[in-house]
């Protein structure tokens, strides 16, 4: 398994009232919007998403984009970790663990 990108992703009961907080508060407009479902934001190599109608928790989480998801979650699995089945979005193929602390983890690749 290779990372390619690690992004913090919030979840928002209403996505344009995120966007529009964090375009004031980042100063920046976002680079994705996906109708109420998901908005993200680039501001130097960081990411930051907004999980709207479309969200595998809610609570704040860890995305982590790799190059392999049926890779990563054979190793997860053998590392003794609970990892739920690969689900298929409109956008990636994902996967979640629950890290310790109860963070929601998603692994995802672009579809």
């Amino acid at each position: 398994m290779t990372t390619e990108r690690l992004s913090t992703v919030l979840p928002v009961a209403d996505l344009a009232e995120g966007v529009a907080f964090w375009t004031a508060a980042l100063g920046a407009e976002p680079t994705f919007v996906d109708g109420d479902r998901w908005a993200q934001f680039d501001v130097g190599p960081h990411r930051l998403a907004l999980a709207g109608a479309d969200r595998t928790s809610d609570t704040a989480g860890v995305l982590v984009k790799v190059d392999d998801l049926e890779a990563t979650r054979t190793g997860l699995i053998a590392g003794g970790l609970t990892v739920g089945a690969i689900e298929t979005g409109p956008h990636e193929r994902r996967c979640t663990a629950t890290a310790p602390g109860g963070w929601i983890t998603t692994f995802y690749v672009a579809a």
